[in-house]
């Protein structure tokens, strides 16, 4: 499996949580060691979105694929 199947498996074993809470992830690239993903529905207005994406998205990734070390959130060109 490759990295970017791996991100995707990591993504997809914490969206149910997100989904729960009117929200979502998505994977936009990945680019050496950095995932860039945004996040959707609630989870981009949400108060707690910093701590969703540093204890529940980041954490998941990099446990479940050792060789990336950042996660990064980008703004939807909608939230421009």
């Amino acid at each position: 499996m490759n990295v970017q199947e791996k991100v995707k498996e990591a993504l997809e074993s914490i969206r149910p949580y997100l989904i729960a809470d009117g929200g979502d992830v998505e994977l936009v690239e990945i680019t050496g060691d950095t995932v860039w993903v945004e996040l959707k529905g609630a989870c981009k207005a949400c108060s707690m979105s910093t701590m969703t994406m540093r204890a529940g998205i980041e954490e998941t990734i990099k446990r479940a694929v050792p060789e990336i070390n950042h996660v990064e959130a980008v703004k939807s060109t909608q939230d421009v």
